[in-house]
């Protein structure tokens, strides 16, 4: 799908308060409601939309640790590959992976309430995974930067 200047400045609204109006998103964007409403279901359709979700904060909800976990499997054959996406898509403390470049094959975020709790993840989850060669924590001390929203321009 390609995407025009007022469905970017749509996708830019929607990333930002996904939960205003249609009036309100027909006005900042410069369309009459329902034009607005129509690209709205269009790039909801398309799947340039994915869902709508509340961003919520993790210490709010005693989460507060974040690890990021870089794995290196024994074997690169696709079928360990995919066995270990499936294993890591059962796992709620698991908030992002990407299958990486480089010397470690993948690279996890991880969510834990404490040091027990991300020990637990561990041992209970992560290191019974068969084919693992290595696991690298690294803690997040501060997070300096986050957002949901892609610089559509």
């Amino acid at each position: 799908m390609r995407l025009d200047a007022i469905d970017r400045r749509i996708l830019a609204e929607l990333q930002r308060d996904g939960r205003m109006t249609n009036q309100a998103l027909a006005e900042r964007v410069g369309l009459s409601p329902t034009p607005c409403l129509r690209r709205v279901r269009i790039l909801e359709e398309a799947g340039v939309i994915r869902s709508y979700v509340a961003v919520v904060d993790q210490k709010a909800v005693d989460l507060p640790v974040s690890v990021f976990i870089s794995i290196k499997l024994e074997r690169q054959r696709e079928e360990d590959l995919d066995r270990f996406a499936a294993a890591v898509a059962r796992w709620p403390e698991v908030m992002e992976c990407y299958l990486m470049t480089g010397q470690r094959d993948y690279l996890l975020r991880v969510v834990c309430a404490d040091l027990p709790a991300y020990e637990r993840f561990l041992k209970d989850k992560l290191t019974k995974h068969d084919g693992l060669a290595s696991i690298e924590s690294s803690f997040a001390l501060t997070q300096v930067k986050h957002t949901n929203v892609l610089p559509i321009g």
